[in-house]
């Protein structure tokens, strides 16, 4: 398997997010959501994978990517 970037939990982060956002505009239904539901699980998996090759925190990972991930969207909002 290809070793797991930063950049690449950060695309999963947003594709997560994007899932999330297009979700909520639908009534629930299991079809409806499962997107957002897949992509969230494929960012936990890669932070898992990517934790465990760097020998990090998960939560630690996980925390950091969203933090990035959630500032280049107040600095797009912000230009």
């Amino acid at each position: 398997m290809t070793a797991i970037s930063f950049d690449d939990l950060i695309n999963a982060q947003r594709a997560a997010v994007e899932a999330n956002e297009a979700a909520k505009g639908v009534p629930y239904s299991a079809e409806a959501w499962k997107p957002w539901f897949d992509a969230a699980a494929d960012f936990q998996a890669k932070v898992m994978e990517y934790a465990k090759t760097e020998g990090k925190d998960r939560v630690s990972v996980e925390m950091d990517v969203k933090k990035a991930v959630r500032h280049a969207a107040v600095e797009v909002a912000a230009a």
